[in-house]
């Protein structure tokens, strides 16, 4: 059955703190999130998987209309696997890894996201958001322990209790189609947008700069023969002193862009009698086309001072605000959502520090400023704001044709990859000599692999909770390493074992057979090289040895377990 994302809509139903014990003091539920958008339902959705009562409530009472976010990562396409639909996302998605960057209408220069191969999923996909929160919804509403409420306005915030403690609490008042009542929760994630009511309540505010220019989206269904790529204009015959993004989605509708300048009439600009002639201009005069949805827009790069208020956090835009080039709204928003679930159950389970809760805030914060200063480089080379800086970039493309060295400079968005999380304080400091990408702090990167002999995938067998990853050769666990293996198994924090082996049958362990060696050249791996992954797939600590009292205190250090050097 196929169903129509864009016209969903739920209906409201009473809850049973106005039903039934309305005016009575409620028990707090483990964590309330507010907003239905990804980010909301993919941290309600975490922490469902992981055991932990949630209620998720949302002002509307359905999907988001327009395409509005489209552009989903590799990171973000490996963290929907986690939650149960990444492959949903990909059959009906556009996958690309290819972009070109044109000059008026010479081609620049040609870009690939993703040059190697051994990856299980691709640089990005194209997927209209309406479609990226309806296959989450359907996950969300498999599980038994997430309530969701639709039409549930938060009017209301409270503070309780010392923060970090367990009396610490949060009261929000709810309005309803049937009146106002009180929703009381130990922990709050407000996911409720760019203008978050939330923050508005707790008076705190974001800072950053609005830029001074509009653009235009129209959403264009059409029947056309362009590569499924990534294609950007700079000044060209047909926007001239402009620029155009031009985008395949699902369904046969492309996004295409338009500068237009700050002098332009966001009204005006969005009629039939103002789009339809940018369109042809671009598709020519005899194209045959419909318009799906048109929005004209501005932007902001800013963020919040600090992502965790008590026992209030943050997530998404009402966290962080960017412009849409190089597509890091949406996803860093999902990598809020999965930094943070994991710390909010253990921390609810009592396996750590509340003060884990802390370094969301702090390593979520270093990801946005990061995601901010690329986004206004962005927007700097996109829209010069002088003559001088005009000719600077005009230069730089023209360079570009034909010198490397120039397409460093040239900038139509640098595309979102997770951020490396290098400082953090849950990182044990490499002791070890190692090479490679695959740091502490960094998130996990895929390889092929083999499981009982059958075709798999490496991040498949990573993340939920913490994972040791142990690599060997052909002669397999020594009795020292099997007893260090045992003693890390039924710790206070058990972990997850994984042994990659290039030949070996190994037992009583997860092995998972690395036959064609990526798995190896990627992690720097050599015989007895163990990892320690969080999980969120972020390297923790590694070592070229297995010492189950380091790995041990690595854990507790990743806990924020007192004690800890």
């Amino acid at each position: 059955m196929s169903i129509n994302y864009q016209a969903l809509s739920f209906e409201y139903q009473p809850c049973r703190e106005q039903s039934e014990q309305r005016g009575d003091e409620q028990a707090a539920y483990p964590v309330i999130v507010v907003g239905a958008g990804p980010v909301g339902l993919a941290t309600a959705i975490d922490l469902a998987q992981q055991g932990v009562p949630v209620v998720l409530v949302d002002d509307d009472c359905s999907l988001s209309t327009g395409s509005r976010a489209i552009c989903f990562s590799k990171r973000s396409l490996d963290i929907f696997d986690r939650l149960g639909c990444g492959q949903r996302m990909v059959d009906k998605g556009i996958s690309w890894n290819v972009g070109k960057v044109f000059l008026k209408n010479e081609l620049v220069y040609t870009f690939n996201l993703q040059p190697e191969a051994g990856h299980n999923r691709p640089a990005f996909i194209n997927l209209q958001q309406y479609y990226v929160e309806g296959f989450l919804l359907e996950r969300a509403q498999e599980m038994p322990n997430l309530e969701i409420r639709w039409k549930s306005k938060v009017v209301g915030v409270q503070l309780s209790g010392t923060p970090g403690s367990c009396d610490a609490s949060v009261t929000l008042t709810v309005e309803t189609p049937d009146g106002k009542y009180p929703l009381r929760g130990r922990y709050v994630v407000a996911a409720d947008g760019s203008r978050s009511p939330m923050r508005r309540l707790m008076g705190l505010d974001s800072k950053g700069v609005t830029f001074k220019d509009r653009f235009l989206i129209a959403d264009v269904k059409m029947e056309a023969d362009f590569p499924t790529e990534r294609w950007f204009w700079f000044d060209p015959p047909f926007h001239p002193n402009q620029s155009v993004l031009l985008h395949r989605q699902p369904d046969n509708v492309w996004r295409i862009d338009f500068q237009l300048g700050w002098d332009a009439d966001p009204v005006l600009e969005k009629t039939p009698e103002r789009v339809i002639p940018r369109v042809r201009a671009l598709l020519g005069a005899d194209a045959k086309f419909e318009l799906e949805w048109v929005s004209v827009y501005t932007f902001s790069c800013l963020r919040m001072e600090r992502f965790r208020h008590g026992n209030v956090l943050f997530a998404g835009d009402s966290a962080h605000g960017v412009s849409p080039f190089g597509a890091r709204g949406a996803n860093s928003g999902v990598q809020d959502a999965e930094n943070l679930a994991w710390k909010l159950a253990l921390v609810l389970e009592g396996k750590a520090s509340d003060a884990l809760l802390d370094t969301y805030a702090s390593e979520r914060e270093f990801a946005a400023d990061e995601n901010i200063r690329n986004s206004t480089r962005s927007t700097d080379f996109i829209t010069p704001k002088s003559p001088v800086s005009r000719v600077f970039r005009d230069a730089v493309l023209k360079l570009s044709r034909h010198h490397p060295f120039a397409r460093q400079l040239a900038n139509s968005g640098r595309l979102s990859v997770p951020a490396v999380l290098r400082n953090s304080p849950l990182n044990t400091v490499d002791q070890d000599r190692f090479e490679g990408s695959m740091v502490p702090g960094a998130s996990c990167v895929d390889a092929p692999v083999q499981v009982e002999g059958k075709p798999a995938w490496l991040l498949q067998q990573l993340g939920q909770q913490f994972t040791g990853v142990l690599f060997c050769d052909e002669q397999g666990v020594d009795q020292a390493t099997r007893t260090a293996l045992d003693a890390l198994r039924t710790g206070p924090i058990p972990l997850k074992l994984v042994v990659v082996t290039r030949d070996a049958a190994l037992s009583g362990e997860r092995v998972v057979q690395d036959s064609e060696g990526l798995a190896n050249a990627r992690y720097d791996a050599k015989p007895g090289t163990f990892y320690l992954i969080r999980p969120d797939q972020h390297v923790c600590a590694r070592w070229r040895q297995l010492d189950a009292s380091a790995v041990a205190h690595a854990l507790k250090r990743a806990l924020c377990v007192e004690g800890t050097a």
